[in-house]
């Protein structure tokens, strides 16, 4: 039996989606960032991670990053980058996925902030391929 690693992440509420981003210790994110800091969590919108990714490919040689004319493409459009800024990846202890005991756990403490104010939903990822759609090509 294969073990796969989990990857939790929240949509939060457009009223405090930019906000996460540039004041993450804001107190209208306190009670968000209570929970994050007791499980050693830290946040990156998925918006800002295209735009690294889209740095980093552009630094290093476009070849050897495959999304990066997708990732391109998405920051670039308004819509796209407007989805993507909403979105953040909880990392624990630095690491992008981790166990599903610790997701599990991290999802259930943050279920009580779910409300539309400051979360809208919480999404829990599997790095089992079979469950996540094939990345774009060409």
């Amino acid at each position: 039996m294969e073990t796969w690693s989990f990857q939790v992440r929240i949509h939060l509420a457009d009223s405090v989606a930019g906000l996460a981003r540039q004041d993450p210790t804001n107190p209208i994110l306190e009670s968000l960032t209570t929970v994050l800091s007791r499980h050693n969590v830290s946040m990156k919108s998925q918006l800002d991670a295209f735009m690294d990714y889209v740095i980093d490919a552009e630094t290093q040689g476009i070849e050897h990053y495959p999304l990066y004319q997708w990732t391109k493409e998405t920051i670039g459009d308004p819509a796209k980058s407007k989805k993507h800024l909403g979105v953040f990846t909880l990392y624990v202890d630095g690491e992008e996925v981790y166990p599903k005991k610790i997701a599990d756990a991290l999802e259930h403490d943050l279920s009580s902030s779910v409300d539309g104010t400051l979360i809208k939903r919480i999404a829990k990822y599997d790095t089992n391929p079979a469950n996540n759609p094939q990345p774009p090509v060409g």
